[in-house]
C-alpha cells in the first residue's frame, strides 16, 4: 500500500481493511510511510458517518480538529523518516481513537450523558485526553456514556440508545457503551473507557472485545483528584490484548509522559503481555452473591478457560465468591454518583435520580467505612491467589429499553446484577480484564474475567493473551457493521 494511489478503489478498500485491524498495525504502516494519517482519519470519519447513525457510539465528531491533528502527525512522521528517527515517534502517532463523554476534550462538549450539562464546552484536555495526545493518537470525537456513568447500559435521554453492533436489539453495555460499540463496529481500533463497577469490562463482554481496568494508581485520575480511595479508573477497550498493553503503556505514562503513583513495572506492558507466566495460583468463581444464576453457556466458557489454564500448568481451584452483596454496596455507590456537581434532580433519569437523591444522605465517613470494609473482604476472599477467573457477566446483554418502565430503584437493582463479578474488584483496586472467548448460538459474545493482584497488570495481560490465542472464535468486528 502506498500513498501515491490515494483515491483509487483499491486503496480505499485497503485502508478500510487497515481501519478494522489493530491499532498497532496501523501505527506500523504509518511509520513505514505506507499509509498517511490523513487517509486513515478520512476513512474513519467516513465509516463513522455511515455506521454511527444505527449504533450511536459517537455523540460528537470533531471532524476539523481531527484532520488538523492527522496532518500534524503526517508532518511529524515525515520529519522523523528524513532524520532516521522513526523510533522516537510517539507510539500511536497518527492512529485514530476517541474519548468517553465523561472526559474533557479540548474544543468539545462534555455532557456526562445527561440533560444537566447541555452546553459544557471545554477549552482544555483533561489528564486522560492529554495523555492520549502525547501518545500520538488523533482524537476523532466523544463517545456515548450512560448518565453520569452510573448504569451498565448506555441509554441516556439526550440521544438514541447505544446499540450492540453484534445484536442491535440489545445493549452495548455501559457506562463505556459508546467505546465498546465504536470498536466492535470498526469505527476505531481502540477506545478509552472508564470503569467504576465494571464500566469497561461489561461493554467488552457484551461487544466481544478485550477491556482492561488497570490497577488503582496505574493511570492518573482524569480530573486530577487524589485517587487512592476512588473506585473508578480509565483503561483501554480494544480488539487485541497487544493493543491494550501498548495503550496502557501510553495511558500509564510508561512510553510517554511520566508514571502515576504506583511503582513503575520492570518492563513495558507491551513486552510483559508476550511473556507467558507459569505455575500461577488461580481461583475460579462461578457464583456471586446475587439472585441471578450464571447462564449455562457463560458458566461453561469460564470452566473451559479454567481447564485451559490448568492444562498450561497453572494451579486452579474453584471457590464461590463471598465478598459482599448489592445492598452493602449501594450506599457507597449512591454517595459516589451524588458527588456530581450541580445535578438537578428533575432533569435526571429515574435510576440516576434515585442514586443521587439517596446518595446525598450518605455521609463521606459512612461511605469510606463501607469502602474499607468491603475492600478488606475482597482481599480476604482472594487470599494467596495470583489470579482470579470468573464470568465477566452472568449472561447475555439485556434488550435495549429493558428497564425503561421500571422505577429508579428497580432499574438500578436489575442493572446491578450485571456488575456482580466486576464491582468487587473496583473496591479492591485490583487489575481486571474481560477476555472474549466465544459466542452463543444466537450470536452473543461471551467473555471471562481475569483479575490479578494489585500492581500485577502484567500477569493479567499475559494470561489474557494465553486465553486470546486459545479461543479464536471469529472476527472481532461485527458483520452488521
Amino acid at each position: 500500500m502506498t500513498t501515491e494511489t490515494t483515491g483509487t478503489a483499491a486503496t480505499a478498500a485497503s485502508i478500510e481493511a487497515v481501519l478494522v485491524g489493530t491499532a498497532s498495525e496501523q501505527a506500523r504502516l504509518l511509520r513505514r510511510g505506507e499509509l498517511s494519517a490523513r487517509e486513515l482519519t478520512a476513512a474513519a470519519l467516513a465509516r463513522i458517518a455511515r455506521i454511527n447513525p444505527g449504533v450511536t457510539a459517537f455523540v460528537e465528531v470533531l471532524t476539523r480538529s481531527a484532520r488538523w491533528s492527522a496532518d500534524a502527525c503526517d508532518r511529524e512522521i515525515a520529519r522523523a523518516r528524513r532524520r532516521g528517527q522513526v523510533d522516537a515517534l510517539a507510539p500511536f502517532c497518527g492512529v485514530p481513537t476517541a474519548v468517553k463523554d465523561l472526559n474533557f476534550v479540548r474544543g468539545a462538549r462534555t455532557r456526562f450523558g445527561s440533560r444537566n450539562f447541555p452546553r459544557l464546552w471545554s477549552p482544555f484536555d483533561d489528564r486522560t485526553a492529554a495523555q492520549l495526545r502525547r501518545g500520538g493518537f488523533v482524537l476523532l470525537g466523544k463517545l456515548a456514556t450512560s448518565e453520569f456513568g452510573a448504569m451498565p447500559v448506555t441509554e441516556p435521554d439526550i440521544h438514541p440508545p447505544t446499540r450492540n453492533p453484534w445484536m442491535p436489539g440489545h445493549a452495548a453495555g455501559g457506562s463505556s457503551g459508546g467505546s465498546g460499540a465504536a470498536v466492535a463496529s470498526g469505527m476505531i481500533a481502540v477506545a478509552q473507557g472508564s470503569d467504576g463497577a465494571g464500566s469497561i469490562r461489561i461493554p467488552a463482554a457484551f461487544c466481544g472485545l478485550y477491556g482492561l481496568k488497570p490497577s488503582r494508581g496505574r493511570v492518573a485520575n482524569a480530573y486530577g483528584l487524589p485517587d487512592r480511595g476512588i473506585l473508578y479508573t480509565c483503561g483501554p477497550l480494544t480488539r487485541s490484548v497487544d493493543d491494550a498493553a501498548a495503550m496502557l503503556d501510553v495511558m500509564a505514562g510508561l512510553s510517554v509522559g511520566k508514571p502515576h503513583w504506583l511503582p513503575r513495572p520492570a518492563i513495558p506492558y507491551a513486552e510483559a503481555a508476550r511473556r507467558p507466566p507459569k505455575g500461577l495460583r488461580i481461583r475460579v468463581a462461578l457464583t456471586a452473591p446475587i439472585a441471578t444464576p450464571v447462564h449455562p453457556l457463560w458458566r461453561a466458557a469460564t470452566e473451559a478457560a479454567a481447564q485451559l489454564l490448568a492444562d498450561a500448568g497453572h494451579q486452579v481451584e474453584f471457590k464461590a465468591m463471598s465478598a459482599g452483596t448489592v445492598d452493602e454496596f449501594i450506599p457507597l455507590y449512591q454517595n459516589i454518583v451524588a458527588g456530581v456537581p450541580s445535578a438537578r434532580l428533575e432533569l435526571l433519569q429515574p435510576a440516576t435520580r434515585w442514586l443521587v437523591e439517596h446518595g446525598r444522605q450518605v455521609s463521606a465517613a459512612r461511605a469510606r467505612k463501607i469502602f474499607l470494609e468491603l475492600s478488606h473482604r475482597v482481599h480476604a476472599w482472594v487470599g494467596d491467589a495470583d489470579l482470579v477467573l470468573t464470568p465477566t457477566v452472568f449472561g447475555p446483554p439485556p434488550a435495549v429499553g429493558a428497564w425503561s418502565a421500571l422505577s429508579g430503584e428497580a432499574a438500578f437493582r436489575a442493572a446491578a446484577e450485571y456488575g456482580a463479578f466486576t464491582a468487587v474488584f473496583n473496591l479492591s483496586g485490583q487489575p481486571a480484564a474481560s477476555v472474549p472467548v466465544g459466542r452463543s448460538p444466537e450470536g452473543f459474545p461471551i467473555g471471562v474475567q481475569v483479575v490479578g493482584r494489585e500492581t500485577r497488570d502484567d500477569l493479567v495481560l499475559a494470561v489474557s493473551r494465553q486465553l486470546e490465542q486459545a479461543f479464536v472464535w471469529g472476527p472481532r468486528v461485527a458483520p452488521s457493521a
